[in-house]
């Protein structure tokens, strides 16, 4: 059985989980939690020398990471639904979209950790504001092209999904008001995905 180290708290997670759910390869997996704040986490270090989640152990005792190479790892396992398109243009933006929620995940989560990891009197706003910023520009080009799906969405859509979720959770949906047709979106992903709800993080 394959195992993948994560946090339930996790965007990164999240989004493996999410596709392993709608590869119906989620019964192949063990899911172990791991402490990524332990200075010196020899367990998680010995799976992945950046000691970062998730991690995906193979059978076989090989490793994959960062969350991009995990889903479309599993997207490989089963033939349908694809995830990521095998070439051509499609294939390019399922990965540019992808890139652009992850860029999101990574944004709000150094803000996350800039307030929780240094005292207030030690924020550097200006940096701070960097990260908003590309939060902000994000979120308006997704709102002015919501980013549609066929039969079913890819990994692309569920990289955004994933860090729609991020903001609700720890950037207390302040995205929200100034951003309707991507809230219409995120609604119409989870009732498309109950993978989403069912990965749901609780504090």
């Amino acid at each position: 059985m394959m195992k993948l180290l994560s946090s339930p708290l996790s965007p990164y997670g999240r989004k493996v989980k999410i596709t392993a759910r709608v590869k119906g390869v989620f019964d192949q997996i063990k899911i172990e939690q791991a402490d990524t704040n332990a200075p010196n986490n020899s367990v998680l270090k010995k799976e992945n020398p950046l000691s970062k989640i998730p991690v995906l152990v193979l059978d076989n005792g090989s490793q994959l990471y960062d969350s991009h190479v995990i889903c479309e790892y599993l997207d490989s396992l089963k033939p349908t639904p694809k995830l990521f398109p095998a070439a051509g243009a499609e294939r390019f933006n399922t990965l540019t979209l992808g890139a652009l929620g992850d860029g999101i995940l990574d944004a709000a989560l150094l803000l996350v950790y800039e307030r929780r990891f240094r005292p207030e009197d030690k924020w550097v706003a200006s940096w701070m504001e960097r990260q908003q910023d590309k939060i902000d520009e994000s979120l308006l080009h997704l709102e002015t092209n919501p980013p549609l799906w066929g039969a079913t969405p890819n990994y692309g859509h569920i990289t955004v999904a994933s860090a729609l979720g991020y903001l609700d959770f720890r950037h207390e949906g302040k995205w929200r008001p100034k951003h309707p047709k991507m809230v219409k979106w995120l609604d119409q992903f989870a009732s498309t995905v109950p993978a989403f709800g069912e990965t749901k993080p609780v504090a």
